[in-house]
């Protein structure tokens, strides 16, 4: 049980540090606990903390090739071929466009160039340059602009304005080479919660969406961020929207997940209690995220997505058994929510393992017992 108290402690101060994190990524680096008498996760099968992938919420073995190819050689051509044969509404081609978009971005922020430097994300701009009516280099470079606005300057200043409105005239080019594409807009999303849309103007990006896409995840959660109240609308507009997207769920949608993520949105700033994680609110948003998960395609590239997040949840209202369950789902890779919220990713996902595990042990759970 001092295992359990200890990392219970440990857990208890990433609630206080998480609203931190999230406003202020990368500026906290939480200390990891350990201890010789814990519960090993490596009993499980669990990946190292070192080995954990911090790049995508789940495998996508074809996407992590291509990038090895791309950033190796410098050369679009596998990442273009890629998007041409992945299905344009789906969920896979809008997280491969991110993938592509923040592997440039990294590597520019890590060579910049200079008088004799080439700058990272060169291909890219090869990219477009030779290709300029390539819709899929179109939608990374775009995306590419969003993140390089969120990551490099402050919103409201003029420098992410400019930024900003450079990415807006992005999407419509890539909207106007893809018609029936939902990737443009969905990345126009980010740009409408950047420049503040009119909620009549920001109405009608979304109608495009729903049009394209009625049931893509990633274009919901994307417009949940605009819906909420730390940006442009309040809690009850985000849980509305979400809540709506769940009601309209067909069956088999992720999206009766939705309520999950708009609770987690707004999370109180500061929460110390456990029956807070065991409330109505809170208790029938991870029920319906549950349902969602089990009766979901299980090639359904949002599919980890949620998992990752009920894992937060289910650690932190107590469901040891269930948490495991996610956790060997998920576990290897930890690109999502909440754990890119962090300085460190990896350490993040492995404290919350830990403690899963050490909750599961001391009451009567074992490698033996837990199955999938």
């Amino acid at each position: 049980m001092a295992i359990l108290w200890a990392l219970m402690a440990a857990l208890l101060l990433s609630f206080v540090l998480l609203p931190v994190l999230r406003r202020r990524r990368g500026m906290i680096e939480q200390v990891h606990p350990s201890h010789p008498d814990a519960a090993d996760p490596a009993d499980y099968g669990f990946v190292r903390e070192e080995e954990l992938d911090i790049r995508m919420p789940g495998p996508d073995q074809d996407l992590l090739d291509v990038l090895d190819v791309v950033q190796r050689t410098q050369d679009y051509r596998a990442a273009s071929q890629l998007l041409a044969g992945t299905e344009i509404a789906g969920e896979l081609r809008w997280q491969r466009v991110q993938a592509f978009a923040g592997a440039a971005a990294l590597e520019l922020k890590e060579r910049p160039g200079g008088v004799s430097e080439t700058p990272g994300g060169q291909w890219l701009r090869v990219w477009r340059a030779e290709q300029p009516k390539d819709a899929g280099g179109a939608a990374v470079h775009a995306e590419f602009l969003v993140q390089q606005a969120w990551r490099t300057s402050v919103p409201g200043t003029d420098d992410f304005r400019i930024i900003m409105e450079e990415a807006r005239d992005a999407c419509g080019q890539a909207a106007l080479l893809s018609p029936g594409d939902p990737v443009p807009y969905i990345v126009e999303l980010s740009v409408a919660r950047g420049l503040n849309y009119p909620q009549p103007e920001f109405e009608q990006l979304w109608l495009k969406i729903l049009d394209r896409a009625p049931t893509h995840m990633g274009a919901h959660l994307a417009a949940l961020h605009y819906w909420c109240e730390k940006w442009h609308g309040s809690r009850e507009l985000a849980y509305s929207f979400a809540e709506a997207a769940a009601a309209r769920a067909p069956q088999g949608s992720l999206l009766a997940a939705m309520p999950l993520f708009a609770v987690f949105e707004h999370l109180p700033e500061v929460n110390l209690v456990v029956s807070f994680y065991q409330s109505e609110v809170v208790t029938k948003a991870v029920h319906g995220a549950l349902h969602a998960v089990h009766s979901a395609r299980q090639d359904d590239p949002m599919l980890a997505h949620v998992r990752h997040l009920l894992v937060f949840f289910l650690v932190c209202s107590e469901r040891w058994a269930e948490a495991m369950g996610e956790l060997i789902r998920v576990d290897g890779h930890v690109g999502a929510l909440p754990w890119t919220l962090s300085a460190n990713p990896a350490a993040e996902f492995a404290l919350f393992r830990a403690l899963a595990v050490a909750g599961y042990e001391a009451n009567g759970g074992s490698p033996a017992t837990l199955h999938i």
